[in-house]
């Protein structure tokens, strides 16, 4: 047993803390020199026990040159772990430099750090990835002896953790013999976690800490039918801020956050202290929320995901999560903001914004109560990502492609890499491929007689470390106040172009917790002031709203059919599902409910899918074509988390044929090569990989420019080369991204065999919450909650009135 030495035993006995048992064994794994994946729930230590290690060890080799890095998702979670990091240094009086490096670093604390390394430096995914690709990247490493990976939950199976699992590939030659240490609260596939760090990987998983306190809070009078924003909560929200010392309220979009800050200030007539936080504002407006977090100055915080992962706030006593969670480990992770102590139980309240959502909170919090963690296991590594990297690797030094393949499978997304892939995506960096190669810009390598691979020039180079990140967001525009004599004033943050587009002079809208009025947009700055008239907009952002988790359908389907349960619902939703009981079906763990109505001189087709809105979405566009096809003249769908409604001329009436399988054959591939979702999805890969580069050296390309060169070049691709290496990374991420057809075929696999089809006279009461929004799409006749429940309550009576 590795013990510790005498001024950590002082220290940890002047904190009157003891050695956890996890703690004590990753000292062990440590001493042992082997890898560790810590799994510990929140509060339990875990950062103290993953740099436990480093910290004794540096306390007698100080200076000697980079030996801990450590990598979080976040910019902002880094910097809190070196402020907590600097304390037990302080405190035992060690010489140590831990500092940061992020995209906000100053150019001269980057140089620095480059020829006189810190002991201990906290950085992102990208960050390392830039240093990888320096020329004295191997003196830079040469003396690393740990890696510290938080939150890699939040890594692993996306690109980030694709970039980061090949830049630990590339460590581990630069350094031989690196340890490689893992930390997370909420992991569903720990063998998968285990293979990333490496195949060796020791677990090590800390007792379950004091189980949550969670509750459901439902607003005052009927719940709504539809909707989630929630804001006709807000008044009960205050009152729950008001009885906390400080809570989190999260949401999940940045547009419910605008917009359930301003509610809640409509009823904050004490003035509690309460702001909002979320990834569009300004950095600088961020910080200050956050410092006045840390400094209890706060009653209360509006925030999206951004507040999500382990930034120790340890004044939260509540944590509040307005609308759906979405998934029971994404639950855990938000309610470990609250009472950030192992021995302690944190408190959170759900509240949900409609009927269904009641549904979907219950069944999370069973799931928490079961230790039932979600999340899809990591898919395969991201071709894209492998590209940029080894242009990255080629800017770094001359390299020979046998040595880098090797590396590359030694990689846990990678280890299943064909020879013919990795030579694929070899050749498009090296000349952007057949159908390209002819055009001098796609040349960026060349190849000496001994078949060593260089970088074309300077220019290659620094265009590539100026493109590093596999994060692709839309285009977006700076925000900022005009003072009162016409100059700029306080940047607010920053709103996607596309919703710029749409506003004219004298607009209003929401951000940044304030109402404001759109004077013209100069440049790549939209000037605005405050105040203005009329109804505001709220800016949306792509990609803001994640899909129910499988786990949580799963959960949702059976709670549904399982009326033992029915008494966790209120009376209302109780009532609704009896209704939808006499008056259809209720959908099942197994099967697929489809019902088919008229209405309003319509054929209305609701399916109870529950696999997430962007499946929903994929799925309406291949039934529509396919309704085409069999003569039912669809008009529009609308698709939300939970269901796919579709309206057409004609009654739908093969209800199977509709739902067979090959719907992901033929109709696949030909929605598929018209799909504007297909091309965005390209836009992206190329963009990662390198094809498309966002900045160039002395000039950045618009929004407009990257589209139209992606667009040109994905024509030309699909009919010159429809084999090419982007192409089949462009598919591979549709099977989960926008598309997320690998879930569709999830459901059409389900529906087979146990497809149940009920031809109603009239609407369901179940089918209430999407015909209103289809009402909200303004794509059918809009009807009142009343009338539509009216008729529902109608059919349920002529029914029971006939047995």
């Amino acid at each position: 047993m590795q013990k510790l030495p005498p001024h950590f035993v002082n220290w940890f006995a002047h904190k009157g803390w003891l050695l956890r048992p996890h703690q004590q064994a990753m000292l062990d794994a440590a001493a042992h020199g082997d890898d560790a994946l810590l799994i510990a729930p929140t509060g339990g230590g875990k950062t103290l026990a993953g740099f436990l290690p480093s910290l004794i060890a540096l306390s007698e080799t100080a200076g000697a040159g980079l030996h801990t890095l450590y990598v979080s998702p976040l910019k902002a979670l880094a910097a809190d772990i070196a402020r907590n990091l600097m304390i037990p240094a302080a405190e035992m009086k060690l010489d140590l430099r831990i500092e940061t490096r992020s995209g906000d670093t100053s150019a001269t604390q980057r140089a620095r750090q480059r020829s006189d390394p810190p002991d201990i430096l906290l950085t992102t995914p990208e960050s390392l990835a830039l240093l990888i690709s320096q020329e004295n990247a191997p003196e830079f490493f040469r003396t690393l002896k740990c890696v510290v990976v938080d939150e890699i939950h939040a890594l692993a199976g996306t690109k980030r953790g694709d970039q980061l699992a090949l830049c630990l590939a590339r460590l581990s030659r630069l350094a031989p013999g690196l340890r490689k240490t893992g930390l997370s609260a909420t992991v569903a596939h720990p063998d998968a976690m285990r293979a990333f760090l490496g195949p060796a990987t020791k677990l090590i998983e800390a007792h379950d800490g004091t189980p949550p306190e969670i509750s459901l809070l439902l607003p005052p009078g009927r719940i709504p039918w539809s909707g989630h924003m929630g804001l006709a909560a807000a008044q009960i929200v205050l009152e729950q801020i008001a009885h906390a010392a400080m809570t989190i309220v999260f949401v999940n979009t940045r547009a419910q956050a605008e917009l359930m800050f301003q509610e809640i200030w409509k009823h904050n007539e004490a003035n509690l202290p309460i702001a909002l936080h979320h990834g569009s504002l300004d950095m600088g407006q961020r910080l200050k929320v956050e410092a006045a977090m840390a400094e209890g100055k706060l009653r209360a915080v509006i925030a999206t995901s951004s507040l999500d992962l382990g930034i120790d706030w340890g004044g939260v006593t509540q944590v509040l999560q307005v609308g759906a969670p979405k998934g029971v480990s994404r639950l855990l992770q938000r309610i470990g903001r609250a009472n950030h102590r192992m021995d302690e139980a944190s408190k959170a309240v759900l509240v949900p914004a409609n009927r269904f959502e009641v549904l979907e909170c219950e069944a999370a919090i069973a799931g928490v109560a079961a230790g039932a963690l979600d999340g899809d296991p990591p898919r395969p590594g991201g071709l894209d990502v492998l590209a940029q990297h080894i242009m990255g690797l080629a800017c770094a030094a001359p390299f020979h492609p046998d040595d880098v393949y090797a590396e590359v499978t030694s990689a846990a997304p990678y280890r299943d890499l064909s020879r013919r892939d990795f030579d694929d995506v070899l050749q498009f960096v090296e000349n952007g491929g057949y159908a390209l190669a002819a055009y001098e810009r796609y040349r960026k390598l060349f190849r000496d007689s001994e078949g060593y691979v260089y970088v074309a020039n300077t220019r290659v180079a620094r265009q590539h470390r100026m493109n590093i990140g596999t994060i692709v967001e839309a285009p977006t525009l700076k925000v900022r106040l005009v003072g009162k004599r016409g100059g700029f004033g306080t940047p607010l943050g920053e709103v996607e172009e596309y919703f710029v587009n749409m506003l004219t002079p004298g607009d209003t809208f929401m951000f940044a917790g304030r109402l404001l009025k759109y004077l013209r947009l100069r440049e790549t700055i939209v000037e605005v002031t405050d105040g203005g008239t009329g109804e505001p907009k709220v800016p949306a952002y792509a990609g803001g709203r994640m899909p129910m988790t499988t786990n949580l359908a799963d959960r949702v389907r059976a709670m549904l059919q399982n009326s033992a349960v029915w008494h966790l619902f209120p009376p209302d939703v109780r009532e609704w599902l009896a209704l939808q009981k006499y008056r259809s079906s209720l959908p099942g763990p197994d099967n697929l409910l489809v019902e088919t109505f008229p209405r309003g001189g319509r054929w209305y087709m609701v399916a109870y899918c529950f696999e997430g809105r962007n499946a929903h979405q994929t799925l309406g566009m291949l039934l529509t074509k396919r309704m085409e096809r069999f003569g039912y003249r669809p008009l529009g769908f609308v698709a939300t988390d939970y269901v796919l409604a579709t309206w057409s001329v004609n009654e739908p009436t093969d209800i199977a044929g509709l739902f067979e399988q090959d719907l992901l054959g033929d109709d696949l591939e030909t929605w598929l090569a018209e799909s504007s979702m297909l091309r965005r999805t390209f836009r992206q890969v190329a963009v990662i990989a390198g094809l498309i580069p966002r900045y160039q050296p002395g000039a950045d390309k618009n929004r407009r420019q990257v589209t139209i060169n992606s667009d040109l070049i994905y024509d030309v691709l699909r009919k010159h080369q429809p084999g090419h290496v982007l192409l089949r990374a462009t598919r591979a991420d549709a099977a989960t991204g926008l598309t997320d057809i690998s879930r569709i075929a999830l459901l059409l696999q389900r529906a087979a065999g146990q497809l149940v089809h009920r031809a109603l006279p009239r609407v369901s009461p179940l089918a209430v919450p999407v015909l209103l929004e289809i009402g909200r799409e303004n794509v059918a006749a809009a009807s009142s909650e009343d009338e539509l429940l009216a008729e529902a309550m109608q059919q349920a009576d002529d029914l029971l009135s006939a047995t």
